[in-house]
């Protein structure tokens, strides 16, 4: 586990953990998103590392490109017809799949004079990952999925079928890196969503901007890929494990005035960006 804390700073501050937030921080679709402004700015000013377990209903979070797709109002019904809300998120990539399933996972650092690079913030997550379910013998690679939904360069997989995607957020002094990790249920219903919604966004049409051409083959859950039951709970635990046995002290995080009020803030923001940007 040494090997694992050298990847981050020696923070003189124990980690902050938030999860199971009071309901005030958790039952509106866009609170993660605007909490996750809350903690970055928490963290920049505070000299103060956090990470944040979240959840969600059925959701499909699309990113700011799904927004150009042509057919997008013709698009969108599927999901709701399928039990999944939607919205647009405020960091990078395009659309994901979120539900009980799914498990979101932030680490979120203060940014000291000489900022973090993006492939830096990018592999400590798919360190944390390896190192979180190395005891099951499998590893966990780092590379695109070009026919996953969302695909990027440090796509998560094993045995190469993907279980994860990473995005990463700065706000001035701080850094959030994310990743979903697909824990259990219907990884293959998943994406074929995610597949019509191009389908019938693009119908045809060629556009400037790139969508993936879905391929719900190349993607699958920690219980498939690992081939052990495992909770959402179990899958938190492994995690943090990887901080706890490398001498992090973890602390409960409390939502402090400074954190409600860029929520607050945060929130806002989401609402005018989903009003302006989805029909």
């Amino acid at each position: 586990m040494t090997e694992t804390y050298s990847y981050f700073k020696d923070y003189t501050q124990p980690y902050l953990l938030y999860d199971n937030l009071p309901a005030d921080y958790s039952e509106h679709r866009f609170a993660p998103f605007a909490l996750t402004d809350g903690f970055i700015k928490e963290a920049g000013e505070k000299k103060q590392p956090i990470l944040h377990f979240w959840q969600t209903d059925p959701l499909i979070i699309l990113g700011m490109m799904d927004t150009k797709l042509p057919f997008l109002s013709d698009a969108l019904p599927a999901f709701a017809s399928g039990g999944y809300d939607y919205l647009v998120r405020n960091s990078g990539g395009l659309a994901v799949v979120s539900d009980g399933g799914v498990l979101n996972f932030s680490m979120i650092f203060p940014e000291g004079e000489e900022r973090l690079s993006i492939d830096e913030a990018y592999s400590r997550m798919h360190h944390v990952v390896q190192a979180a379910f190395s005891r099951y013998n499998k590893t966990v690679d780092a590379y695109e999925i070009a026919d996953s939904y969302c695909p990027g360069e440090f796509d998560l997989s094993i045995e190469g079928r993907k279980i994860a995607g990473i995005a990463q957020r700065r706000i001035k002094g701080g850094i959030a890196v994310m990743i979903y990790l697909s824990v259990s249920g219907d990884q293959t219903h998943r994406a074929e969503m995610i597949r019509e919604f191009y389908t019938q966004g693009l119908d045809g049409t060629e556009t400037r901007w790139s969508f993936p051409a879905v391929n719900p083959n190349v993607m699958t859950t920690l219980e498939d890929a690992l081939g052990v039951s495992l909770t959402i709970e179990e899958t938190k635990q492994h995690l943090l494990s990887v901080f706890t046995q490398a001498g992090v002290s973890l602390v409960q995080g409390d939502m402090t005035p400074s954190i409600a009020s860029a929520y607050d803030e945060g929130l806002q923001k989401m609402i005018v960006r989903n009003d302006k940007l989805l029909p």
